[in-house]
């Protein structure tokens, strides 16, 4: 089995797949953790409070860690695959594939910036909250308790620079996830004339709708920064 997974291309495939859907389920949780932030502070807190430095927190955060590690590092193995199976034959592609559409052609770019989107989340929140705690303080340099979360937001999303910076990787997001989706599924053998459409549609729906979710907690906390009246 252990072969399988890594001398196939089906194999590798099926890690990517898997390891994927593991993401994507995360990324919807967060998403709708992040959402609460705009109906309640108190409750976002909460659940901050919740998924702090506590054992199960720790153990899903080495288990997340271990998904993207695994999910990337066979991206760029496949990739790497690819191009040395092609060789030069790539060089001679003047024209577009039928069918094929650009986010199946650019998911290792789009891959990269989600690491780097991911990098920078990484720094302005995880860094300043559950690191902190694990390091036995209760306040992050900002001055700020490491379970006040809605105060970090507000405090990112104040920073127009960061707005932007987080809509162009949910944007990258949003491209990685519309084609990965019903990649995945693909791969799983939901490949008929029947079911490849409804998957496509399927995926633009969990992309679009983990998008709108992201944008509109980055958007809202810029609006409530420059005009609390308005938000």
């Amino acid at each position: 089995m252990g072969c399988f997974l890594t001398n196939s291309s089906l194999g590798r495939k099926l890690v990517m797949s898997i390891s994927g859907c593991f993401l994507v389920l995360f990324v919807l949780f967060h998403m709708s953790m992040n959402v609460v932030a705009i109906i309640s502070a108190e409750g976002y807190n909460a659940i901050c409070g919740f998924l702090g430095a506590n054992w199960y927190a720790l153990i899903a955060t080495v288990i997340l860690a271990g998904g993207v590690l695994v999910h990337f590092a066979y991206a760029f193995w496949l990739t790497w695959q690819n191009r040395k199976a092609r060789g030069n034959v790539r060089y001679a592609v003047t024209v577009t594939e039928k069918g094929v559409d650009w986010a199946s052609k650019n998911m290792l770019v789009l891959g990269i910036i989600v690491i780097l989107g991911l990098v920078l989340h990484l720094t302005h929140f995880w860094s300043k909250m559950q690191l902190q705690e694990l390091l036995g303080n209760h306040e992050n340099n900002l001055g700020l308790a490491v379970t006040n979360g809605a105060a970090l937001i507000q405090y990112t999303f104040s920073k127009w620079y960061n707005v932007v910076l987080y809509i162009v990787w949910f944007a990258a997001l949003w491209f990685h996830l519309n084609h990965g989706v019903w990649s995945m599924c693909q791969t799983a053998g939901f490949a008929n004339d029947t079911w490849l459409p409804r998957l496509k549609c399927v995926a633009k729906l969990v992309s679009t709708l983990i998008f709108l979710g992201f944008a509109a907690v980055a958007v809202w906390f810029y609006v409530q920064s420059i005009c609390p009246c308005c938000a």
